[in-house]
């Protein structure tokens, strides 16, 4: 199957995935993990790329970022990213070469029908490897910032806003829509898409992508689920 060039638009959530190279570990000890958090957290700013959820396991990392106006600021964060994370590891290992497969996957989202759907598809990921049973207990995810157990400083879009008005029900219906059982025909179109570089989003969604960048979207997930799942749970 041919691979679809890298599609990014402006202004919209991508679901972003980079491995180690052949899969090797990329995080072993806390300050690891640290470290490139750290660089996302200050380029984020300095780009004025919003990151609306992130998880990072041992050997890859799972983003959900939103470049602005300029789409080119998601690349120059990821070069960013992987740059100082390899020098970093190859610094304490005294190794040169590559940590990070060369090429990052990336798979815009539809927002309204998929955003949140993805950012829980990422925060879940530690529970789906059975590293642990309560995505609350994985410290290297933006779940616990979401529920109000950190200190936060991931961008709240406006999908995770409409959940609820105050503050403490907006995490309540956050966490119950997290921890929904019925979402596998859901995940089964995120991962495509982000295996892929697929859209992750309806036909329409492909159809306005077209029409914004004037390019033709040769693959795209299938399916046409509900709102958001009805995520705004009452």
């Amino acid at each position: 199957m041919p691979r679809q060039a890298r599609v990014i638009v402006p202004e919209t959530a991508h679901h972003i995935v980079q491995r180690g190279h052949n899969r090797q570990a990329v995080f072993v000890e806390p300050t690891d993990y640290q470290h490139y958090l750290a660089t996302l957290q200050e380029w984020k700013q300095t780009l004025s790329v919003r990151v609306y959820a992130y998880c990072l396991m041992t050997n890859h990392v799972h983003l959900i970022l939103a470049p602005g106006a300029d789409p080119t600021t998601m690349g120059r964060l990821m070069k960013r990213l992987a740059g100082r994370q390899t020098r970093y590891v190859n610094r304490l290992e005294g190794r040169t070469g590559s940590l990070w497969e060369g090429r990052y996957k990336s798979s815009p989202i539809e927002t309204e029908r998929y955003l949140l759907a993805c950012c829980r598809y990422v925060e879940l990921n530690p529970v789906r490897a059975g590293l642990l049973e309560r995505p609350e207990d994985y410290p290297w995810s933006s779940y616990r910032q979401k529920l109000g157990m950190e200190n936060s400083w991931v961008d709240e879009d406006a999908c995770y806003l409409g959940l609820a008005a105050d503050l403490s029900e907006r995490r309540r219906r956050y966490r119950r829509f997290v921890m929904r059982t019925d979402t596998e025909a859901m995940d089964d179109q995120i991962r495509a898409g982000h295996r892929h570089g697929w859209l992750t989003g309806t036909t329409r969604f492909a159809d306005a992508i077209e029409k914004k960048l004037g390019i033709r979207i040769e693959n795209r997930t299938q399916g046409r689920p509900r709102k958001q799942e009805d995520g705004a749970e009452k």
